[in-house]
């Protein structure tokens, strides 16, 4: 239970340092309410997922191959610069009762999740560092139930701060100004954007 518990807090802690998934995430909560943070929450995790199951089958190298790397980094830039800046265009329009206005459906939602976290290059590297690491310490020592179970409890993690993100998003106009939203939103948006400058200068080092 202590090894199960252990890689839970894995879990929360590898989701919770503030990056481009998460701010969008709390863009998402703002602007559009608790489900759509969440369902964009549970849209990334598929990705994690996607990428646990790929670096266990053994094909994460293919991930870091140069030509690979280079268009991952390429997309990922594409996907956050705008976003941010399609969020930036929004805050005009940004208030209290927005979720009274323009509806976005609860799929675009959990699509724009799992689009960012899958061309998000960060991950990528994440769950070959991590994740890779931890299969190659624990491999030989457990069953495949057993790993099964540390890793589902590693996804139960990802998917408590998933949840504590939905709400901190979403209850935030509950309790905050309007103009406080707006400069939350636009932290929020300038920091994707300046991920998406970062990921296009490294996909530029890698092709020039």
């Amino acid at each position: 239970m202590n090894s199960i518990f252990g890689y839970f807090a894995l879990g929360i802690s590898l989701a919770a340092p503030i990056g481009p998934v998460n701010a969008a995430q709390l863009n998402t909560g703002i602007r559009n309410g608790f489900f759509h943070a969440l369902l964009f929450g549970f849209g990334a995790l598929t990705a994690d997922v996607l990428y646990m199951i790929a670096v266990y089958l053994g094909v994460g190298q293919f991930l870091t191959t140069p030509f690979m790397k280079t268009l991952l980094w390429a997309f990922g830039a594409f996907v956050l610069i705008y976003t941010g800046i399609e969020a930036l265009i929004s805050i005009k329009k940004l208030t209290i009762k927005m979720t009274k206005g323009k509806r976005t459906r609860l799929r675009q939602s959990a699509f724009s999740g799992f689009l960012m976290s899958l061309l998000n290059p960060l991950t990528i590297l994440f769950w070959l560092g991590i994740y890779g690491s931890i299969l190659a310490g624990v491999s030989d020592q457990l069953t495949n139930t057993k790993l099964l179970v540390f890793s589902g409890s590693m996804i139960l993690g990802i998917l408590t701060w998933d949840f504590f993100m939905s709400v901190l998003s979403s209850g935030a106009k509950r309790f905050l100004s309007v103009k406080l939203l707006k400069g939350v939103t636009l932290i929020t948006s300038i920091a994707m954007i300046g991920f998406g400058l970062y990921f296009g200068l490294k996909a530029m080092d890698l092709m020039f």
